[in-house]
């Protein structure tokens, strides 16, 4: 019977594929035994990576909750053609349901992972780490650190999309009783404790910085290990988990309460530590916020430009080059393609090359703070009620909007993150084979007839907004797409920022330092500092004085900050505030129209279906069939 557990656990891991010696690619070769996977130090490291599989596929950011229901980016549905898995998107259509849930991360169906069957995996590497005998001490106690990192970070992907989930600290012998096998959800609490008590026993024995980065580039490290501490405390710590009202009765077969019923206030100063924590490793080993250094053949850069490219960059350079890049995953991103409008003749030529599809809905551009860092109702020098008037591109604005151009006016006087994040029409897409000043593309997307504009509902943006920030500026679409490949981030350091001036506003209200670490996002971004904003242009100046109002503050911060990064779905989510973004109808511009004053009427693509229910996930109606001992989420 062990034999038979044992081959059964290898036959789950040959389902990987085949071998092959780079990093993150590799899976033991076919075997037919635990004692022959383990039987010296390569066949181990092949097994390592297999802990790693399941965290390399999650690069595709159309199965990431955080990056397909933030309703930052919106996808057509029921194409034909450039089919992406259109599960996660449209959820935000109002899909999801128990019966067979879409994006499936406990089951690994409908676009999901199979999650738990990564932790088992985890679970058998460290029960067999000591088998090779030609493992020295110092790679075995590296090895252990990687996959207890791993097996917190697959916890804590279940946590935050199902709550209380059962933790699998041991693998259940074949010999196991069915009440054994039959696991119960662990509370909320303990989930938690028990995944940061994993990154505390990993982070010692991990490296600070990774030395071989060819081989290596993508493996765990001390920064990577202490920031996901910082941010799965900032989880615990935030409205979703702590004190939640809407859970309240949520408990087990045996009355347990799931939900703690209280808020913990001392949460966040657990949070603020470990984000502390984490930036002090983070700029020891050399971290810094990103800065654009102009490549030889850009002679002559405006500072307006720099800034755009310091943003943009800040996600699109390769991760060597990338100083405030903590941790992505090792495959490319692999969407440039549908982020990227049409700009040439011989794009709409090969209009089937690039689909294009990404759209970002109006209610995300108008996020964006105005130029003088507030929010564009709250500036008092912005005509916020004209921002849908026409205004023609000028030479004040050459860099950001076309001269000549004629465009919504709320598109003029943006902070720099806006054009370094949207592609938009009449805005100016610098790069994509062209760096001269002089001769720069913008983007023509009005009707039919424009290079970017509708042609069918395959190549159609139904916004009038692209994600320009997914691109790399070196990346080119005209005779097909060629595309400068990079790594979506899964953590930054303006990112850290922004976590440990939130966690120390929850502490401790706005002080000083809480101002210094937002400020140092906004300074890269070419904004005043946040107090300094907010006395001189707001109509409501004393929002940075309150605990309340700096809230707002960071939240939207972080939302412009990481727009399209994967994270701010997930940051609604654990704030309780998903259900206020997608309260209103998703629009976009009426793109079939060629003329200004028709194209620029806001249209309703479709309207959002969310309600409190959605912010955890169902567990699947023949999960609790088989398993009588779990229960399901509140609401389903």
């Amino acid at each position: 019977m062990k034999k038979i557990s044992k081959i059964v656990c290898v036959l789950a891991v040959l389902l990987l594929g085949g071998s092959c010696k780079k990093y993150l690619d590799v899976a033991p070769d076919n075997t037919g035994t635990l004692e022959y996977a383990f039987r010296n130090r390569n066949e181990a490291e092949n097994y390592l990576f297999t802990c790693y599989a399941t965290l390399q596929q999650m690069y595709d950011a159309t199965a990431n909750p955080g990056f397909v229901t933030s309703g930052e980016i919106v996808y057509p549905n029921n194409l034909t053609k450039h089919p992406l898995d259109e599960t996660g998107f449209n959820l935000l259509r109002g899909t999801q349901n128990s019966n067979n849930p879409g994006l499936n991360w406990w089951d690994g169906e409908n676009h999901g992972q199979a999650i738990f069957r990564s932790i088992r995996r985890c679970n058998i590497m460290l029960e067999n780490i000591d088998k090779p005998v030609d493992l020295s001490i110092a790679e075995k106690k590296r090895w252990i650190a990687e996959v207890k990192f791993l097996k917190a970070y697959y916890h804590y992907y279940l946590a935050r999309m199902y709550g209380p989930i059962p933790l699998i600290k041991t693998n259940l012998d074949i010999t196991a009783s069915i009440d054994e096998i039959k696991v119960k959800r662990a509370t909320v609490d303990d989930t938690f404790a028990y995944i940061v008590s994993l990154l505390d026993e990993a982070a010692p024995d991990l490296p600070s910085v990774i030395g071989n980065q060819v081989q290596e580039l993508g493996r765990i490290t001390k920064p990577i290990a202490l920031s996901i501490k910082a941010e799965v405390l900032a989880t615990a710590a935030s409205p979703l988990f702590n004190g939640n009202p809407d859970y309240v009765s949520l408990k087990d077969k045996d009355g347990t309460a799931l939900f703690p019923a209280a808020y913990d206030a001392n949460k966040w100063k657990l949070a603020a530590d470990a984000a502390k924590a984490a930036i002090t490793e983070c700029e020891a080993d050399g971290m810094h916020l990103y800065s654009f250094i102009p490549p030889a053949n850009i002679t002559v850069l405006p500072d307006s430009l720099r800034k755009v490219l310091s943003i943009q960059n800040a996600v699109t350079e390769k991760w060597e080059l990338n100083s405030e890049l903590i941790w992505a995953l090792n495959p490319t991103f692999p969407f440039q393609g549908y982020a990227t409008p049409r700009l040439t003749n011989k794009s709409v030529i090969n209009i089937f090359s690039n689909p294009s599809l990404f759209a970002v809905p109006l209610a995300t551009q108008e996020m964006f703070y105005t130029d003088n860092g507030v929010p564009i109702n709250e500036d008092k020098t912005f005509d916020y009620a004209g921002r849908y008037s026409i205004k023609t591109g000028d030479n004040a604005s050459r860099f950001y909007i076309a001269q000549g151009y004629s465009t919504v006016k709320e598109h003029f006087n943006r902070e720099p993150r806006m054009y370094a994040n949207l592609g938009f029409d009449g805005g100016i897409w610098f790069g994509n084979g062209k760096v001269n000043l002089t001769d720069m593309y913008h983007v023509e997307a009005r009707g039919i007839e424009s290079f970017a504009g509708p042609k069918d509902i395959n190549t159609l943006n139904i916004t009038g907004y692209w994600p320009k920030k997914l691109v790399n500026y070196l990346s080119v679409y005209d005779d097909g797409f060629q595309e400068i490949s990079y790594r979506l981030p899964l953590m930054r350091l303006s990112g850290l920022y922004l976590l440990y001036a939130e966690a120390l506003n929850e502490q401790s209200g706005p002080t000083g330092e809480v101002a210094t670490y937002i400020d140092k996002v906004r300074t890269r971004a070419g904004l005043p500092g946040v107090v300094t904003a907010w006395t001189s242009y707001s109509n409501n100046p004393g929002k940075v004085t309150t605990k309340d109002g700096m809230r707002q503050i960071i939240h939207q911060e972080r939302r412009i900050e990481l727009c399209f990064e994967a994270q701010s779905g997930w940051d609604l989510r654990r704030w309780k505030e998903l259900q206020n973004v997608l309260s209103q109808p998703i629009q976009g511009w009426n793109v079939y129209e060629a003329q200004p004053a028709n194209y620029y009427q806001p249209r309703t693509v479709f309207t959002s279906v969310f309600g409190v229910r959605n912010y955890l996930w169902p567990i699947k109606d023949q999960d609790l069939i088989v398993n009588s001992n779990l229960v399901q989420n509140s609401y389903w």
